[in-house]
C-alpha cells in the first residue's frame, strides 16, 4: 500500500497497458481517474474493479489533441478523485504503417499530434497544478522503437516516441527542482491490441525467440514499472526511461 492516499490520472486506462496500470496503482493504494476514447464498456469495468478495491475512480472520455480537452480532463479527474499527484501519460499509437517515400504529410503530422503533442498538452496541464503544490510524479510513454527505429513502416511513430523520450529528460531537468519527478517507460513487444493490429503472429514469435526473456511482455510488466516510478522507491530517479523489453533492446 505504498501509494495509499495518492491520486493518479492514467491516460488510455481502459485497456492494455493503461488498464493494467490503473489496477496496479489502485492495488498499491491510489485513487485512479482514467481516460479512454472508444472503449466505453471496458472503461466502466475498470472503474468498477477499482472501486471494489475501496478506491475512488472515474472514467473520462477524451480526445487529447487540444489543450482545452487536457484542461477539462484534469478538472473532471480532480473533481472525482482529488488533487492529482501522479500522471501516467500513456498516449500514442502507430496509426498505420507507411514507408517514408510514400508517407503523406498528414500521416506524419497525425503521428506527431497523437504521440508527442498530446503528451506535451497533458503534461502541461498537470504541471499547472503540480508546480504550485511543489510535488508530483509524471511518467511518460515512449517505446523501444524510439531507440531502435522500429519495424518496417514505422519511422513516423519511432520519431515521435524518440521525441517523447527527449521531452521527458528535458522536463525532468526543468521541474525537478520544484519537487516534481519525471521519468518514462519504454516497452518492447507487449501482448496488447497494438501488436494484434500492427504485427503478425509469426513476427511476434520470432521477436520473442530472440528476446533474452524468451517471451512477449505482458501489460503487468509495464504496469509494475510505472508503479515503481510513481513510488518513493524511485525518489532519486529523474529523466530515466525504463526499458521494459525483456532484454530485446540490447540487440
Amino acid at each position: 500500500m505504498e501509494l495509499l492516499g495518492r491520486n493518479a490520472l492514467v491516460m488510455g486506462g481502459a485497456s492494455g497497458i493503461g488498464k493494467a496500470t490503473s489496477l496496479a496503482l489502485a492495488k498499491a493504494g491510489s485513487n485512479v481517474a482514467l481516460t479512454y476514447w472508444t472503449s466505453d464498456a471496458e472503461a466502466a469495468e475498470v472503474v468498477a474493479e477499482i472501486r471494489k478495491l475501496g478506491r475512488l475512480a472515474c472514467a473520462i472520455k477524451a480526445d487529447l489533441t487540444n489543450s482545452e480537452v487536457a484542461e477539462k480532463v484534469f478538472a473532471e479527474a480532480e473533481g472525482a478523485v482529488g488533487d492529482v499527484d501522479t500522471l501516467f501519460a500513456n498516449i500514442g499509437g502507430l496509426i498505420q504503417r507507411s514507408r517514408v517515400v510514400d508517407m503523406p504529410l498528414s500521416l506524419w503530422n497525425d503521428a506527431m499530434a497523437l504521440n508527442l503533442t498530446s503528451t506535451f498538452l497533458i503534461c502541461q496541464a498537470a504541471l499547472k497544478r503540480m508546480e504550485p503544490r511543489k510535488r508530483g510524479v509524471i511518467v511518460t510513454m515512449s517505446s523501444l522503437a524510439a531507440f531502435d527505429g522500429g519495424g518496417p513502416g514505422s519511422a513516423h511513430y519511432a520519431a515521435a516516441k524518440a521525441a517523447v523520450a527527449t521531452f521527458t529528460r528535458a522536463l525532468a531537468k526543468e521541474v525537478g527542482p520544484l519537487g516534481i519527478r519525471v521519468n518514462g517507460v519504454s516497452p518492447g513487444l507487449i501482448a496488447t491490441r497494438f501488436h494484434d493490429q500492427f504485427n503478425t503472429l509469426a513476427n511476434r514469435q520470432a521477436i520473442a525467440e530472440r528476446t533474452p526473456a524468451r517471451r512477449e511482455g505482458l501489460p503487468d510488466d509495464v504496469a509494475n514499472a510505472v508503479v515503481f516510478l510513481a513510488s518513493d522507491r524511485a525518489a532519486f530517479l529523474a529523466g530515466e526511461i525504463l526499458q521494459v523489453n525483456g532484454g530485446l533492446g540490447m540487440f
